[in-house]
């Protein structure tokens, strides 16, 4: 297979002379549309409506939030600038509460930006770090797929959740980086992905992309997932993240928790591919980590049509937290880190840094 050449492809997040342009991913893949945010009350929704989703893409879509704020503002003065610095990073950053890339942006920006003197230096300051940290992912991306892609050698079959690609990141993607890595190296792959309920991140999402760029691609129902293990139809199974604890304790789309003990009852192995700014060391374990309730017409309803009785009650947490013994490994930015977590998440953090 030809190498994948990214420059080519409309990147999920991307600043446009004085605004953010964004894939909007709620249309997907009926229709390719973007969408320009240029107001902070476009970039909040469109973040909390997941027009833009995934871990480091809202990351991105935040950190370029902050200079939206400071331009529709307009402040005259240095204090003004920086007071409005610290309500954007609240507003901004509380979105979407389980992804720890989109708190962790903004308040890099915040501190970044602070440091100036005047309005036009804050200015400058918060857009040349948020597209900083644009190319920080785009290149953790790469370094994650040629990682994954060397533990990876040999298995031709692997099982995803969600989405995890290029719409999910600013360059390859996390999960899917590993894929596409393979794919550019000539090496055979065939990606079965799960639908991904409520939402269908995995049908409407991954499916999409993966054959925008010619890669094999299967797609099943999420409860499909043990049958197919036992059929012997998967290799390994890669997940992304939105939120890894200091113990390993990985919070990612709900339904990869099933994924994991299904895995472990085949004996396939389990991998976690993200970049070390997705742990968070204060956190001792996935105990303490806050899962997003999503709104219960994402589980009565399918773009205006009924899925369910009128009334009917829900609960529709985004998000669940696979717990570490259930991993195999993390693939990161540094390296593929193994068990115990607690020394190589450490190890992983000091190599990386804590961006």
């Amino acid at each position: 297979m030809s190498p994948i050449d990214l420059d080519a492809l409309q990147p999920s997040v991307a600043w446009v002379e004085d605004h953010i342009e964004i894939i909007d991913q709620t249309r997907l893949p009926g229709e390719f549309a973007t969408l320009k945010l240029s107001a902070v009350d476009d970039v909040v929704d469109a973040i909390y409506r997941l027009a833009v989703r995934g871990a480091p893409a809202i990351g991105a879509c935040g950190a370029l939030g902050i200079s939206v704020g400071l331009d529709e503002f307009r402040p005259h003065e240095a204090s003004s600038a920086r007071s409005e610095l610290v309500r954007l990073t609240e507003v901004i950053g509380s979105a979407r509460p389980t992804a720890v890339h989109l708190r962790k942006s903004v308040e890099r920006v915040r501190d970044v930006a602070s440091a100036g003197q005047t309005v036009d230096e804050i200015r400058s300051l918060a857009l040349g770090e948020a597209l900083k940290i644009v190319a920080e992912d785009r290149d953790a991306c790469t370094r994650i797929g040629e990682y994954g892609r060397t533990e990876l050698a040999g298995v031709v079959n692997i099982m995803t959740h969600c989405n995890t690609g290029r719409l999910a990141t600013a360059g390859w993607g996390t999960a899917l980086g590993v894929v596409y890595a393979k794919a550019a190296a000539g090496e055979e792959v065939r990606v079965f992905a799960s639908e991904t309920r409520p939402l269908l991140q995995g049908a409407r999402l991954t499916t999409w992309e993966l054959m925008d760029a010619g890669i094999d691609v299967t797609l099943m129902p999420d409860g499909a997932d043990a049958t197919a293990m036992a059929q012997g139809m998967i290799g390994a199974v890669i997940v992304g993240a939105d939120r890894i604890a200091a113990n390993g304790d990985t919070a990612n789309k709900i339904g990869t928790f099933s994924h994991a003990v299904n895995a472990h009852r085949a004996g396939i192995p389990f991998y976690v591919a993200a970049d070390v700014s997705t742990f968070d060391m204060s956190l001792a374990s996935g105990d303490e980590i806050e899962i997003e309730l999503r709104p219960g017409h994402e589980l009565t309803s399918w773009r205006s049509e009924p899925t369910a009785p009128a009334g009917v009650a829900t609960w529709n947490p985004a998000f669940d937290v696979t717990p570490a013994d259930l991993i195999t490994g993390i693939i990161t930015d540094v390296g593929v880190l193994r068990p115990p977590f607690e020394e190589s998440i450490r190890a992983a953090i000091n190599a990386g840094g804590d961006r």
